[in-house]
């Protein structure tokens, strides 16, 4: 096989979830770091920060991943093979659930756990309009009515106070999302099921790794869905997906349901779909399985380095900062900062003009998509949602971010502000 080849950047205008290589905004002259100096950085070198570099995870890896597919491409098993069942195994584990069932994607992941419930046409799914599409999109594919409900503004994760006030006698399912890495309050969450019998379906895509009073994300609800989209933190080489549960029946349906309905071949007694995990995908995720808890640390470590350099700088007053539970352990999917006074857009702006990559999740709502209109949410039916769509800002926060490119950041950042007061002056 080839060696590994050089990073390529891809177009951030497009949509920012799929940026996959060193993403920068357009070409500028690189930004010298204000920072450097004092943190023991050369002022002359100049830093350009990408959002996310994912070629600086996997081209370490690059020959256990090379022997990975190897091994695959010289079995022939492409579909099904063994690689896809230990990967299973090994997640499960990893997560402290009884099963893992793979699948193609993330979405998928979501459309199967809804399936294998029976939700659909005059079902109603509880879920917050502060996500990706794939959430909302996954309820309505099956007929089903999305409820939309707002968030909190610290974790940006749906409030449960707000959950019980929209149950109705057609309400199957809630499902949370653990946005940016950061567990939604599944103790609320789960009491408010238990009391009127709904299933708990954790989107846990952007937060594998995560744990809240010590359980792992996908061990938390009654089952959880995964991403491993490349810009996740743990990420495949395209899609694919997984779904854990401790409820074996389910899991049993769920591996008939992902494969045309067929057991055994030729055989359909349900109406399932084509979401089958690439062995070559899974073989792949096996190897850097072993690595995610060292890649979720020093995330870990990098949010705790921002948020002593914006302390340093006086600009914990000027921005709002990521405030996690006290009883959980965020993995830093995302750095997500929210820029107030309308600020957020000329921010973004300054910063692509330095060479920093930035992106906006998310500047619609779900719930003031056109797609969704006929349900009738009006502008500020959701303020929460509303007004954190306007003022959040993603920074660079993955593993192999360095202590410079962190500083850089935050210097440009005190730049946009220092700017800002002498235009006032």
């Amino acid at each position: 096989m080839a060696a590994w080849g050089s990073p390529t950047a891809i177009d951030p205008a497009g949509p920012s979830s799929y940026l996959l290589g060193p993403v920068f905004p357009k070409k500028q002259p690189r930004a010298k770091s204000p920072w450097a100096k004092e943190r023991g950085v050369s002022c002359t070198t100049e830093i350009a920060v990408p959002l996310l570099d994912v070629n600086r995870q996997n081209g370490p890896l690059w020959d256990e991943i090379e022997a990975a597919i190897r091994a695959v491409c010289d079995s022939g098993r492409f579909v099904h093979g063994p690689d896809c069942q230990q990967f299973e195994a090994a997640l499960a584990t990893y997560c402290g659930t009884g099963h893992a069932v793979g699948c193609a994607s993330g979405s998928d992941a979501l459309l199967l756990a809804l399936m294998v419930l029976g939700v659909g046409q005059g079902d109603e799914v509880i879920l917050p309009s502060f996500t990706f599409f794939a959430t909302a999109g996954a309820v309505r594919r099956l007929g089903a009515r999305p409820i939309f409900v707002d968030i909190e503004p610290d974790t940006f994760n749906i409030d449960p106070e707000k959950i019980e006030q929209v149950i109705t006698p057609a309400t199957r399912a809630i499902i949370p999302v653990h946005l940016f890495g950061c567990c939604a309050n599944m103790t609320a969450i789960n009491q408010i099921a238990v009391g009127h019998d709904l299933a708990v379906i954790e989107d846990a895509a952007q937060s594998i790794g995560a744990t809240q009073q010590g359980r792992r994300a996908g061990s938390l609800g009654t089952l959880g869905c995964f991403s491993f989209y490349p810009t996740k933190n743990l990420g495949a080489f395209g899609d694919a997906g997984m779904i854990t549960t401790d409820d074996a029946r389910f899991a049993e349906k769920l591996r008939v349901l992902r494969d045309h309905g067929q057991q055994p071949q030729y055989h359909h007694h349900l109406i399932g779909v084509n979401s089958r995990l690439d062995t070559i995908q899974a073989a792949l995720l096996r190897v850097k399985l072993a690595h995610l808890d060292g890649w979720n640390k020093q995330r870990q470590a990098n949010a705790c380095l921002y948020a002593e350099l914006f302390s340093t700088a006086g600009l914990d007053e000027a921005i709002q900062l990521p405030k996690p539970p006290a009883d959980s352990q965020q993995v830093w999917n995302q750095y997500t900062i929210r820029v107030p006074d309308g600020q957020r857009d000329a921010l973004k702006n300054y910063l692509a003009e330095r060479n920093i990559g930035t992106a906006v999740y998310y500047p619609v709502p779900l719930h003031r998509q056109q797609c969704f209109a006929k349900l009738g949410y009006g502008e500020g039916s959701l303020p929460q949602t509303e007004a954190a769509a306007g003022e959040v800002l993603s920074l660079p926060i993955f593993a192999e971010l360095t202590d410079a490119e962190q500083q850089t950041v935050v210097a440009g950042i005190r730049g946009f502000y220092a700017s800002r007061a002498t235009q006032a002056a």
